[in-house]
């Protein structure tokens, strides 16, 4: 009985061992592992921060040098604080900085960049202000606080304005770092100033408390300068556990046993004086190492067992061997039982020779009714297409007969001129019809050129004048954007020198600007006619409008059609592209516009999206590559 006993105490006491040790080795590796990992985003958050502040430490140098800020620091007259305000207003708006201003030599703000806002900064004073105390001592003044004025914090940097080698006054440029703060908020993140106040946090309730104790001469300093606006700064209630190497920590961030830990890791900004903390919990570390231990602790469980079991077989063994009569009788019992199982095998080959006759026979019935379906797919699949080409002809179709009934008209009048340009523009659409019909082989072959070039200017003009008839009453506007620049500018479809060429085939081209004002004229509906589905009263007057908008690139050109109709419902717009699905009427359409215009782009390497417009109605964006223009090139020049 005793021996049990100390061999199950030797045993309970090697788990305990082999579980501490796996917890100890686990969560130090678990330990330098977020070490190494926290290292790497405290520095790339470091640098982030550094890279920000850097950027605009020039910026108040640059604006003491300027002439404007040291005339009105010289003579603050009327004619020189407007043309200062109006000066920093633009400076500011180009360098995207909260508020640029101009202080007196005592303290008294001359001008800034909010001049025209309620919450000016012109007349305030800031003599009590360090970055200002600094800046007029001839150094450069780096603070962050809350504003006096407009109650936001901020990061300020000055410089001397000074004239003929004197300090007339001091230019400052304030920074909005809030954002900062947000910028990798997957763990806490705390930014602290030279005293170890936070005023950058993650976590909003860690903002405005120290991470050490403040002296008072420290505390009456902050109050003065009315840092963080004589609000309290408490201790953050943090408990360090561990030093480890690389200043990293582990704290204890609260009180009570169940308080969050981290691994803190530092980083010193430079200048300022200001400190990066990341946090990393702890918590996944914790739980790996627990998660080891319970795993180390079963498997030596498990061995123990094994043992046991192992032990307990060779006594089994020996019990075997002393009951050898009795297994030659069992043996005995498996040969008859290996004849039944035998005779058990026969009967299921024969049941599987049935199945695999009865399998043949099926296949050969699959391989009948998939000819079928190959079949009825062609058939599918023919008159899909004649339908496509059905609907690219209803245009072409139905200007012919307005241009007929027109020039029947003007040869009653006698007028000859007007006739012959009708019978031209009869001819070109019949030209047209003929390169529509011509697709159908392009169209099942699916093999299109993707050098064709096709004049964008030149198209426009084609459609507009296809659908003259129906844009009678609508207002079109067409502009050209520049992406790179941000300009905006009317678009004339009539100049034939513009260079927009896009690689895709003219004709097909022209289809897809037809598809996509004709879907728009349908979406506007009649001139006059209120839009219920818009959220308009049935009496409301809506004037239609057509917005085209060409975004240009040096790669793409990009074509938005915007119409001010009811836009297009949320369980609709998936399935927009899809061939035959419309929403219009019987005999009103056939739901291939879309599918067609879709597949025109891809070919042609470009795209065709759809989406409501934020300010309402549906948006067409037709994305193409832009192709290279020469100087001496036919499509430019040509009509």
């Amino acid at each position: 009985m005793t021996r049990r006993l100390l061999i199950l105490f030797a045993l309970v006491a090697g788990l305990v061992a082999a579980c501490g040790l796996t917890w100890s080795i686990t969560w130090q590796r678990g330990i330098d592992s977020l070490r190494r990992n926290a290292a790497v985003r405290v520095d790339r958050t470091t640098n982030a921060l550094k890279s920000t502040l850097e950027r605009y430490e020039s910026l108040p140098y640059l604006l003491a040098e300027h002439p404007f800020v040291q005339d009105v620091l010289v003579t603050p007259t009327a004619p020189n604080v407007e043309r200062a305000n109006r000066y920093l207003e633009d400076l500011n708006r180009h360098a995207r900085a909260t508020a640029t201003y101009i202080i007196q030599a005592d303290g008294l703000c001359v001008a800034a960049s909010n001049w025209q806002e309620p919450e000016s900064f012109v007349g305030v004073e800031y003599q009590f202000r360090p970055y200002f105390m600094d800046a007029v001592k001839g150094g450069v003044g780096r603070f962050f606080g809350i504003g006096t004025i407009s109650h936001d914090p901020g990061y300020y940097i000055s410089q001397p304005v000074r004239r003929e080698g004197k300090i007339v006054g001091v230019a400052v440029v304030k920074l909005n770092l809030e954002w900062f703060q947000g910028a990798d908020a997957s763990e806490p993140l705390i930014v602290t100033d030279d005293h170890g106040v936070i005023f950058l946090s993650s976590v909003p309730a860690w903002k405005y408390h120290t991470v050490r104790p403040l002296s008072g001469a420290v505390a009456d300093s902050i109050y003065q300068t009315r840092q963080y606006a004589q609000q309290e700064i408490p201790p953050l209630p943090v408990t360090i556990e561990r030093t480890l190497e690389g200043d990293a920590q582990i704290v204890r961030i609260g009180g009570g046993r169940y308080a969050p830990r981290y691994l803190a890791s530092r980083r010193a900004i430079g200048e300022p004086e200001w400190q990066l903390i990341t946090m990393a919990s702890v918590d996944p570390v914790d739980t790996d190492a627990r998660n080891a231990a319970i795993v180390t602790g079963f498997g030596y469980v498990t061995l123990c067992l094994l043992a046991f079991y192992w032990r307990t077989r060779r006594a089994r063994v020996r019990e075997v061997m002393r009951s050898r009569e009795l297994l030659q009788r069992a043996y005995a019992e498996l040969n008859q039982r290996v004849a039944e199982r035998t005779a058990d095998l026969s009967q299921a080959n024969e049941q599987l020779k049935k199945e695999v006759s009865e399998r043949t026979r099926a296949e050969q019935g699959l391989r009948a009714a998939h000819d079928e379906l190959i079949q009825a797919s062609k058939l599918a699949a023919l008159g899909q297409m004649a339908a496509g080409i059905t609907h690219e002809l209803n245009q072409p179709l139905a200007a012919l007969r307005g241009f007929s009934d027109n020039t029947r008209v003007l040869l009653e009048r006698g007028d000859q001129a007007s006739a012959r340009e009708n019978l031209e523009a009869i001819a070109a659409l019949t030209e047209r019809m003929g390169k529509i019909t011509n697709q159908l082989k392009l169209f099942v072959g699916r093999a299109r050129p993707r050098s064709a070039r096709a004049p964008l200017a030149k198209a426009l003009r084609n459609v507009l004048a296809l659908l003259q008839k129906r844009l009678q009453g609508v207002v079109v506007v067409l502009t050209v954007v520049d992406a790179e620049s941000g300009t905006r500018a009317r678009f004339d479809p009539s100049d034939e020198h513009l260079e927009l060429v896009a690689n895709c085939d003219d004709l097909r081209l022209e289809q897809v600007l037809i598809n996509l004002l004709g879907n728009a004229l349908d979406a506007v509906g009649e001139p006059g006619v209120g839009h219920p589905e818009a959220g308009l009263p049935e009496s409301t007057t809506v004037a239609p409008r057509i917005e085209i908008e060409i975004e240009t690139s040096p790669a793409t050109l990009s074509i938005s059609v915007h119409d001010n109709g009811p836009g297009i419902p949320d369980d609709v717009l998936p399935r927009l592209f899809e061939p035959f699905f419309t929403t219009k009427e019987m005999g009103q359409g056939l739901g291939l516009g879309l599918a067609i215009s879709s597949s025109i782009a891809r070919d042609a390497g470009g795209s065709l999206v759809a989406r409501n417009a934020p300010d309402g109605g549906a948006l067409f964006v037709l994305t193409l590559r832009r192709a290279r223009v020469q100087a001496a090139d036919p499509l430019v020049t040509g009509s």
